[in-house]
């Protein structure tokens, strides 16, 4: 990256951009755009929200909705060994237009992952925003070099956010209508997918949704943090994980400029004691124990939306926010082995139906035609164990205590009692 762009290589992010009178300069030459944004979103959202009830669920593909981020330049050999250990069938890579020098070591890596489906992050910077021939150039090599190797390109990332090289949601739609412009005039079978919008900012969303450019997208990616807010399930302006990609979901389905595919290509939380490493501060940090806890259940509140086609949790390995420290040897944390009970457990899952009450959730899937339920509380409480349970804990280890400890730490019970054909759905019981 170019001055006064840096990259922060302990978070994998841009550095926070110092130059402040450049950055005002720059939202300055771009308020028209910014006030576009204003009036769609002004519109758009209002809308949206009276729109959420009626947007009907999909059928999701678990096994391609559990998605891994990784960096293919950190330790490329276990990681490709990690992957297969994990059995995960689709994963996420981030390709940086200003390291174009390392295309050729990421398609050996994408080579490596042997038939796993790939979402390639396009990273930009200031330069391939500015210099529109520069961005053509290397995108052709992109697409020549990885035609057929990659699934979907996502194309930019974290789009308001101008340490990360766009101004405004207008700069973003002029790159990504340059490398759709290429893409149907030379790359018509490839798909794209876009918006890159992080966090519960969805003004910036509509205005890449709702637009006069001509472009379309293959999907909507969304970098949907919430780790502001704690765990999951806690609200922001009324709305929770849940409401928000519901809310996000009912745009995609009202934009004329995409196809209903919506994918979360980042997300995770920090973790505490690890500066530099953390993406954020240390207030927002959270112990190992949480971590795992956490996201797994954001992996269950989406796949039971069955309104998101993957998501991508960042990272494999990663000291500050991955489920694998390497600062010192490769140290995996207790969230790579609930990472990998769940995909155990869920990658062939179909999806019954979420039942919520008084803080208490189930998830409810058919799993080779057993009946799996997943409990977890934001209150802790029990729930006695029958005869016709099988449990296990949040990382694969059997339980068989006569009563059961349901808090936020989700199990899973699979019900093996049946009737002739039909695997019974259990209530939950409480022992008080």
């Amino acid at each position: 990256m170019k001055e006064p762009f840096e990259w922060d290589n302990y978070s994998d992010q841009p550095a926070l951009l110092k130059d402040k009178v450049y950055k005002k300069k720059m939202r300055k030459k771009e308020f028209a755009s910014l006030l576009k944004t204003i009036l769609i979103s002004l519109f758009i959202l209002p809308l949206s929200i009276l729109l959420t009830p009626f947007v009907k669920r999909k059928t999701i593909d678990s096994k391609l909705f559990f998605s891994l981020g990784v960096d293919y330049q950190r330790e490329p050999q276990q990681t490709i060994e990690l992957l297969n250990e994990l059995d995960v069938d689709r994963v996420l890579l981030r390709l940086k237009l200003w390291e174009m020098d390392t295309i050729d070591e990421l398609k050996e890596f994408i080579l490596a992952c042997g038939n796993k489906k790939i979402i390639l992050k396009v990273l930009q910077d200031r330069e391939h925003i500015e210099d529109n021939e520069l961005l053509k150039k290397d995108f052709i090599e992109i697409f020549s070099k990885l035609d057929g190797i990659v699934d979907i390109y996502e194309i930019g990332s974290t789009i308001n956010r101008a340490k990360w090289g766009f101004f405004s949601v207008d700069e973003y739609n002029k790159f990504y209508q340059s490398v759709y412009d290429l893409k149907n005039k030379e790359f018509q079978h490839i798909k794209l997918i876009g918006s890159g919008v992080i966090d519960f900012e969805y003004h910036f969303t509509a205005h890449t949704l709702f637009n006069l450019f001509k472009y379309h997208y293959d999907g909507i990616s969304s970098l949907l943090y919430v780790d502001r807010r704690g765990a999951p399930e806690n609200a922001q302006l009324g709305f929770a994980l849940s409401d928000k990609i519901a809310l996000l979901s009912t745009m995609v389905w009202a934009s004329p400029k995409t196809k209903q595919s919506l994918h979360i290509t980042e997300v995770n939380w920090p973790i505490t004691g690890t500066a530099p490493y953390a993406p954020t501060s240390e207030y927002e940090c959270i112990d190992e124990e949480s971590y795992a806890n956490f996201m797994l259940r954001y992996y269950m509140l989406s796949f039971a939306s069955q309104q998101v086609d993957s998501v991508s949790w960042h990272q494999l390995i990663a000291p500050g926010y991955g489920l694998i420290d390497n600062r010192d040897n490769l140290i995996k944390r207790p969230a790579f082995t609930t990472y990998k009970f769940m995909l155990k457990n869920l990658k062939n899952a179909q999806f019954l139906r979420l039942d919520i009450k008084r803080c208490y959730y189930i998830l409810q899937c058919l799993v080779d035609d057993n009946l799996l339920q997943i409990h977890w509380s934001l209150k802790d409480t029990t729930l006695k164990n029958e005869d016709f349970f099988t449990v296990y804990s949040r990382d694969g280890k059997v339980i068989e205590d006569e009563i059961l400890n349901i808090g936020a730490k989700p199990i899973y019970i699979y019900i093996t009692k049946a009737v002739g054909k039909k695997v019974q759905c259990v209530e939950m019981l409480h022992a008080n």
